[in-house]
């Protein structure tokens, strides 16, 4: 329908100037010029109300094309037949029809534009249309060099046409497969990048970063509108001499470097790093590729494995020499009684009673260390099972309230059916053993919380996918979480890096054993315990374990 429009456009353009340059027409032949033309705008109208409502696109076009090819008809009729300027107009009605449809449509189409031209060619000649205005009749052979004339031109476009139609079709087609594949790899690429568990970003040479996956914000703190153009250095520092190192032998393989980093919300972090040339088809340098992790996770698994390494060859020793050292103990302290029912004078005996009396309590005191300690260094095999820590805190809460100060306050906030798979006994060990550290950090007075809750797990970066897709399954990777809060005198950081090391204690007569503990029992549960302290507001410690359901 737009090419009948400028179909339509042109004849108009045409009889008009015909009109101004004085063509010799009838005043009938200027009427059926016009109302030929008519014609071809009412149809394009027409055909355009009705489009919305074709059941059948191939039929509906054939008939436009018709259309058109008696459109063209009217007008050779109208300007003289042989001697009309209108017989180019079924060439281009044959050219677009080879965009319409195949080759066969558009040889069918000149078929019937040449036919046309051809029957009122002949019936000029035969006199059947003279009333309408015809030139006398040309000689035959004259008509006949100008229908072959023109309907040679009309065939030619129309397989010219329809060879390029064809080849624009298959290059469309190739285009449009090309273009597909590219959409997929560019949509593979980017979702790609953006579903990379690392940081990921480009530099160009000068080290301007050029792309910022969304691993790279949530690591950084930094959104991609906030660093695109910045010199990567102003965003991870130390990146630059990795990307020199990289640039000079750009074919060996990077080592990864863990560095220290501090987000853009002030928290200090550890990245895993490595940085690599980024290069361009033909394999030149275009700019760097890096790719970093936040391993802190990692680092404090280590700390954890290195202080586990360091004290187990310790620990064997140590209860070893324990053992040793009770023996004694026991011989020491039954020698001692032996020795107290026989003392001689009333002066003798209450000084010997004195140093006896001593002897027994550091003897005591000597032995509840040794016990305390090989409860540490070589506990019971745990005995695992589901354990509701609200009912479990239950029975150190009994106890603790027999010796609560009065002065302080406890107040308890647990999570509804909450369960860890743990040892019960060791569960309340553990409390017990905070809840007393907690009280005791408050002498003049304070408030004890104890606090319970589950949340999903937060895996590490450098799990590996299989683990991340189990990951996906709650009941498995959630996590419980009990805290135990006080309002006491708090720890500096120094103290807070060692509190959990064996021995190591603040209390004038404390075995340095009790956190310790804790901190193994935790870990031999697959938790984590982690303690946060501020001097002169409190303490809080954090028991993390794998929860054994997930109730929503």
């Amino acid at each position: 329908m737009g090419a009948r429009l400028v179909l339509s456009v042109l004849s108009l353009v045409v009889i008009l100037a015909l009109e101004a340059a004085g063509g010799d027409f009838t005043t009938a032949e200027w009427r059926g010029f016009y109302a030929t033309v008519a014609f071809a705008f009412a149809a394009t109208i027409v055909y355009g109300v009705v489009l919305h409502r074709l059941l059948s696109p191939q039929g509906y076009a054939a008939l436009n094309v018709v259309t058109d090819v008696a459109i063209v008809t009217g007008l050779v009729h109208f300007s003289g037949g042989a001697d009309s300027v209108f017989p180019f107009l079924y060439v281009l009605v044959a050219a677009y029809s080879a965009f319409l449809f195949k080759s066969r449509g558009a040889l069918a189409t000149a078929a019937i534009s040449i036919t046309a031209y051809g029957a009122i060619l002949f019936a000029g000649h035969r006199g059947w249309v003279t009333s309408l205005g015809l030139a006398p009749p040309e000689p035959m052979g004259a008509l006949l060099m100008t229908w072959l004339v023109n309907a040679g031109a009309v065939a030619t476009v129309a397989i010219l046409a329809s060879l390029l139609t064809s080849e624009l079709r298959r290059t469309g087609a190739a285009l449009y497969q090309r273009t597909s594949d590219l959409r997929r790899l560019e949509n593979l690429h980017q979702r790609t990048v953006e579903s990379l568990m690392s940081g990921l970003l480009t530099t160009d040479h000068d080290l301007r970063i050029t792309s910022f996956n969304p691993e790279a914000e949530h690591i950084t703190g930094q959104s991609f509108a906030e660093v695109v153009g910045c010199d990567v250095e102003e965003v991870i520092a130390g990146v630059r001499i990795l990307a020199e190192i990289a640039g000079q032998g750009a074919d060996r393989r990077n080592p990864r470097t863990r560095i220290t980093y501090r987000n853009q919300h002030g928290v200090d972090r550890y990245l895993g790093l490595a940085v690599y040339v980024l290069k361009e088809s033909d394999g030149a340098a275009e700019g760097f590729v890096v790719i970093f992790q936040d391993v802190t996770a990692v680092v404090e698994m280590e700390a954890d494995l290195r202080r586990t390494e360091r004290l187990a060859a310790i620990g064997e020793l140590s209860a070893s020499i324990a053992h040793e050292v009770r023996n004694p103990l026991a011989s020491i302290s039954g020698s001692i009684q032996m020795l107290q029912s026989q003392i001689g004078t009333a002066v003798e005996e209450g000084e010997a009673r004195k140093l006896m009396a001593i002897v027994l309590r550091e003897t005591d005191r000597l032995n509840r260390l040794i016990t305390d300690f090989l409860e540490y260094a070589r506990p019971g095999p745990p005995m695992p099972e589901s354990v509701d820590i609200a009912a479990a805190t239950e029975d150190v809460v009994k106890m603790y309230e027999s010796v609560r100060p009065a002065n302080v306050e406890f107040d308890l906030d647990f999570q509804a059916g909450l369960e860890i798979t743990a040892d019960a006994s060791q569960l309340r060990q553990i409390i017990w053993n905070l809840v007393l550290n907690a009280s005791e950090a408050m002498p003049d007075g304070g408030r004890l919380r104890v606090v319970a809750r589950g949340f999903p797990g937060e895996l590490p970066q450098e799990f590996t996918s299989v683990d991340r897709s189990e990951a996906l399954q709650p009941a498995k990777y959630g996590w419980a979480e009990i805290a135990v809060s006080d309002t006491g005198i708090g720890m500096s950081p120094d103290v807070c890096e060692r509190v959990f090391d064996p021995f190591f204690t603040t209390k004038a007569s404390g075995s340095g054993l009790g956190l310790a503990a804790v901190h193994r029992i935790v870990s031999e549960h697959s938790g984590t315990a982690r303690l946060e302290s501020v001097v002169g507001q409190g303490t809080t410690v954090r028991l993390r374990f794998p929860r054994a359901e997930v109730t929503q």
